[in-house]
Parts: structure tokens; sequence; C-alpha cells
């Protein structure tokens, strides 16, 4: 809880550091909190679970929701498997987001299917950094098992900056045939469209129940500015609170200012927990 409230933080990135290019090490140390990352990892670069769920309990995080990444091109593997120390510690607090790149994984179903098995409670598509688009038809088998089971698709909606990224297919029109295609699947903008697609993200957030526009990597102090052609009051009923940690200075500071910007109490509790507890079919402390 923070400040009396549920926390969900629906975007974490909890890797160990040899498994990733240089490129994600120097990103984390230039955005997140050097301190933290020297107190949650060992020396050789594995996440230590008692320190970083003690963290997490201490910036108020009830649950947070620890994101794979099959990327070789950009960032490197973050293998679920990598994941399981940790949800093992804490398996209330700890959830794992599947990872899916369908030049590496076939087929896709199967290996859906295998992430699940090892408790993942969503599945994460990442574009741009595994050059493959959200609509290539090699990933509708698993669109369709995570619509069979109510479970939602995180889809990497906005730019990024690390070598080897395809920013093109962070486009959200290539949306629209899995939307159309998938009438009842949920579907998280991770980053909100950062960079080009602010607008395009909030429309289909709005216009879609099944659309939900999730703030990693997002400051809080600009997220009016990046919304400001769009209802204010009713966007903020679609966000779901996220981070992207390592990068960023610190959670509960990042919840706070996201929950002074929201229109009035209830919906601060929507952004902050409540909408991913619906989406990511999560259990809310009392």
């Amino acid at each position: 809880m923070l400040d009396g409230r549920p926390l969900i933080d629906a975007h974490l990135h909890a890797a160990r550091l040899p498994t990733l290019k240089p490129s994600w090490t120097q990103w984390a140390h230039d955005f997140g909190d050097r301190e933290v990352l020297d107190q949650v990892y060992d020396g050789a670069g594995t996440m230590v679970p008692a320190q970083f769920d003690a963290y997490l309990a201490g910036e108020g995080v009830d649950t947070a929701l620890l994101l794979a990444e099959y990327s070789p091109k950009a960032t490197g593997i973050q293998p679920v498997e990598d994941l399981l120390p940790l949800t093992a510690y804490n398996p209330d607090r700890l959830k794992i987001i599947a990872n899916l790149n369908p030049h590496l994984h076939y087929p896709v179903d199967e290996e859906l299917e295998r992430q699940l098995g090892l408790g993942a409670v969503a599945l994460k598509i990442h574009p741009v950094h595994a050059g493959a688009a959200v609509n290539d038809r090699a990933l509708y088998p698993a669109y369709e098992i995570c619509q069979s089971a109510g479970l939602p698709v995180v889809v990497h909606c906005g730019t990024s900056t690390f070598p080897g990224s395809s920013n093109a297919l962070a486009d959200p029109v290539l949306l629209d045939d899995v939307l159309r295609d998938f009438r009842r699947l949920d579907v998280v903008l991770a980053h909100g469209g950062r960079g080009w697609w602010y607008d395009a993200a909030a429309f289909l957030a709005l216009v879609n129940s099944h659309v939900w526009i999730e703030l990693s990597g997002l400051p809080p102090s600009r997220l009016r500015e990046y919304y400001a052609r769009h209802s204010w009051d009713r966007l903020t009923r679609k966000m779901i609170f996220g981070t992207d940690w390592p990068g960023v200075p610190g959670i509960a500071k990042n919840a706070r200012a996201v929950a002074a910007l929201c229109p009035d109490e209830l919906t601060a509790g929507l952004v902050l927990a409540g909408n991913a507890a619906r989406v990511y079919n999560l259990k809310l402390p009392a």
C-alpha cells in the first residue's frame, strides 16, 4: 500500500545483467537509482530476491509485474526462467509477464503455453525490439490463447533508443487488424504511444473498451501535455500505472505524482491498481 492506496506496478525489468547488451545496463544507470541497483543486485549481476522484494515493499508496491524479453537484436535476452527465483520468493507480490518473438519461438502457441505454465499472467509483444509487427499472422495463435483465457496482451507502443530498434513497428495503426480479429482481447499499450503516437494511443483507448494506456517510461509531469487533445477525465480512467523500472528514479515518487494528476480519488485508485487488477486478473489487498 502507498499512502493508504493499493499499488500495482505493471511494468518492471528485473533481468540478469550478463544476459543483456551493454546499452541496457547503461540505460538503467542513466535513468535509474544507482544506489538501489547496487542494493538489489549481487556482484555477478543477478537479482537478490529478498532484497528486491524488500525494496518493492518499501516503495509501497503490492504487486509487481516482471517482464521477460527475447530481443537479441536490441537489448539482449531476459529469459523467463531468470525471473522464477523472484516469483518463488514472494509469489503474492511478484508475477511474470510472458514474451514471444516470432523470429525465435516456433510454434508460438506452444511457447506461450510453456511460459503460462511457469506462472505468467499476461503476454508481452515488443515489435520494436523483436523486429516483428504486432499484426504478424504468426502471432495469431498466441492471441487466440490469450483471448480464450481472458489474459491481456501488452504491446510496446512507443519509440526506443536502443541500437537495433525498429521504431516504425510501434505505430498503433498496426493494432487495427488485431483489435478487429480479436474483439474480446484486452490490449495494454505499454508507454502509451511515447514519441509520435500519443494521440493515436489515446484514441484507441477511448473508443475501445478493451484498450488501455500503460504509463511506463512517461514522466508524470508531462502526461497532460502528451494527451492534451483528449478528455483528461475520461482518459485517466483507462490508464494503468507502470514505471519501466529500473529506468525510473523511484516507484513511489512516480505513483504519488500520477495520483496527484487524477481528477478524483476514485480515478487515482483505478490508475494505481484497480485497472491493472481487472485487466491482469489480480487480487487487490484489503
